[in-house]
């Protein structure tokens, strides 16, 4: 390398038809690497062949909203569509499993555009919703023959609190409390609450018939609540009457009469929101796919399980199952971020080196 003369070496400027420094370890504006260079400020005229000194290629624009829908595949959608009914039907939370089962089995899901993101969960929602409204048909009906002005305070005492959080606080929500590891705390404190209501919840409870406007108000504000992911609204609102003294098949009637409204009431406002910016190519197939999924999965699973049959069993089962898939989304987070760590050190030890490289190459003149 000593042969090359200072003339033909490359300037920093990176013009190659000008004097270049004759110290090896002059910065170059042309070579790709960090700081400094010997493969061409110190070869000859050659050195501009060198594939080392070609510009770095430029990373690649950001795809396009109408492209990342792309990313989602049927196959994959249809997975969390069908899971979408078990998990709705069950204080577990279906939204933190619609994000926690792609980051546990390493699917795209998280890079989607997140308007588009949040058009397929509440495609899902709006599905499920769907299949309930269908299930609970003679109770809802019951209702509507009985609405007055004392029943819609009472739906507006429930609804109102998760829509005032929900409008002031979206935002915040979707950015800061969907990380895995947020997900996974959301759901042991949601496990934990389930566990201490139905714990110390009296044995002969309260009647649904005994129903009171803090009662109904306790509801909205476990609803509120439930905009945390991995709270789950139906564990929040089963969490909150039996803190109140409901029996447990009246405090499962509760709970689905209070979801409802709001179920629907977030569905329609979304899928106004979509219908106002328009749905992405491709993303109508996808949207399909959850509400259709989502709709025959929460049938299915009302018909097959008996939601009788399950409003008297106690929430210690779901509360284990809850803790046991957050302790596994906290390792596998750990487990990330170990490997995370580990590979900045090994870039951090291959960066010193190549910092060394031209003291030694001076060395060596």
């Amino acid at each position: 390398m000593g042969s090359a003369s200072p003339g033909k070496r490359w300037a920093a400027n990176g013009n190659p038809c000008a004097r270049a420094s004759t110290t090896s370890t002059t910065a170059c504006s042309r070579c790709s690497w960090p700081r400094w260079c010997t493969c061409c400020c110190d070869v000859v005229e050659e050195a501009a062949r060198h594939p080392r000194c070609r510009p770095p290629k430029r990373a690649p624009a950001r795809a396009e909203s109408h492209l990342v829908a792309a990313h989602l595949k049927p196959v994959h959608a249809l997975a969390l569509a069908l899971a979408q009914g078990p998990a709705e039907f069950f204080p577990v939370s279906s939204s933190a499993h619609t994000t926690l089962i792609p980051y546990l089995l390493g699917w795209p899901y998280a890079q989607l555009e997140p308007e588009l993101r949040k058009s397929f969960e509440v495609s899902l929602h709006t599905g499920a919703g769907a299949a309930l409204a269908i299930e609970m048909r003679a109770e809802l009906l019951g209702a509507a023959r009985a609405a007055g002005p004392e029943r819609a305070a009472m739906v507006a005492l429930s609804a109102a609190p998760p829509a005032i959080v929900g409008f002031a606080f979206e935002g915040f929500i979707s950015r800061a409390l969907a990380e895995p590891r947020r997900i996974a705390a959301g759901l042991a404190a949601g496990a934990a609450a389930m566990a201490i209501a139905d714990w110390r919840a009296p044995r002969a409870g309260r009647s649904r018939e005994d129903l009171r406007a803090a009662d109904t108000f306790a509801l909205g504000l476990g609803q509120a609540a439930a905009l945390i992911p991995g709270v789950s609204r139906r564990g929040a609102t089963l969490a909150v009457a039996r803190a109140r003294g409901f029996a447990r098949a009246d405090a499962d009637a509760l709970s689905w009469h209070a979801a409802l409204p709001v179920i629907a009431g977030a569905s329609a406002l979304r899928c106004a929101r979509l219908l106002r910016r328009g749905a992405p190519p491709g993303a109508a197939r996808l949207l399909m796919i959850g509400a259709a999924g989502a709709f025959v999965s929460t049938l299915a699973s009302a018909r097959l399980l008996g939601r009788a049959r399950l409003a008297e069993r106690p929430l210690f089962p779901y509360c284990a199952y809850r803790l046991l898939l957050a302790a596994v989304v906290e390792r596998r987070a750990r487990a990330a971020r170990r490997a995370a760590m580990a590979a900045r050190v090994a870039s951090s030890a291959t960066g010193s080196r190549g910092r060394a490289h031209p003291t030694s190459a001076v060395s060596a003149q």
